[in-house]
């Protein structure tokens, strides 16, 4: 089982319950970071490629793997780094460099089981969204290293959600990538500053000129009043992580998590009315 540390957010001083990610050696053994419960977790404000990652040893053949920083999504839209600790030297093996799975590899192959401490499948309850959540397979997240991964895991992600016919958006944001599919817009911003009010608002536009839902994918967050924005709206924000995972950061994106992709016929202005 991974460890878990106390984490509490330095911005509202929410308290967390963070588990370390588990990913997959080459030899088939689960390795996950070591944490530092006795450090304090810092705020992520400024991100850059070479920061993220960080090489994990497998304790059973020895290979140091690069993997993704442990981070954690506040509720508030505060990005934790959460501290590590320096990983002992095994004895297994000489080391390897291994990289994380190429965007070409199998879309199944075996991923962590969940990322920065949130479950992938929610437990079947008298919800419907959650009921509908649990009946669905687990999300097999993609590592990201780059732009074009970040866009791949956002469409991965739908897709799961049960979107179909997922392509390029005809429309180019001004901001990231836009995708599209039956009845919904999607934007990826996969630079490293947070998603604006505008950008929030612009692709609300786009998509009530469209007659179509949109949801926004951010690997730095948003601001404030993004997300205030955003609730108004009814436009949902997610959060990706290094792991390929999509974190919700608003009800909106709580209730898309829990009940997918909406039945035929239900478009954006009925969500509204």
């Amino acid at each position: 089982m991974p460890e878990s540390v106390p984490v509490r957010c330095p911005a509202c001083r929410r308290a967390h319950l963070y588990s370390a990610p588990v990913y997959p050696c080459a030899c088939g053994a689960p390795t996950a970071p070591r944490l530092d419960p006795a450090t304090e977790a810092a705020v992520s404000a400024h991100r850059a490629w070479d920061d993220e990652w960080l090489t994990v040893p497998c304790a059973v053949c020895g290979r140091r793997n690069q993997w993704p920083r442990p981070e954690l999504g506040c509720p508030c839209g505060t990005v934790l780094r959460v501290p590590v600790t320096a990983a002992p030297e095994t004895s297994a093996g000489p080391p390897t460099e291994a990289a994380p799975r190429a965007p070409g590899a199998p879309e199944h192959s075996p991923a962590a089981p969940g990322s920065r401490g949130t479950p992938e499948q929610a437990p079947a309850g008298p919800d419907a969204g959650e009921a509908a959540a649990a009946r669905r397979p687990a999300f097999q997240p993609r590592a990201i290293r780059t732009a074009h991964d970040a866009v791949t895991a956002a469409a991965l992600y739908l897709r799961w959600l049960g979107y179909r016919g997922i392509r390029r958006a005809d429309r180019r944001p001004p901001n990231g990538v836009g995708l599209a599919a039956r009845g919904l817009l999607a934007q990826v911003d996969p630079t490293v500053r947070p998603a604006a009010l505008r950008d929030v608002e612009c692709l609300w536009l786009t998509a009530m000129t469209e007659s179509a839902s949109c949801v926004y994918f951010s690997l730095a967050g948003y601001t404030d009043a993004a997300r205030t924005r955003a609730a108004s709206l009814g436009v949902p924000l997610f959060v990706l992580d290094l792991a390929g995972a999509p974190r919700p950061m608003n009800d909106p994106a709580e209730a898309l998590h829990g009940e997918g992709a909406p039945a035929p016929g239900t478009g954006a202005r009925d969500r509204l009315t």
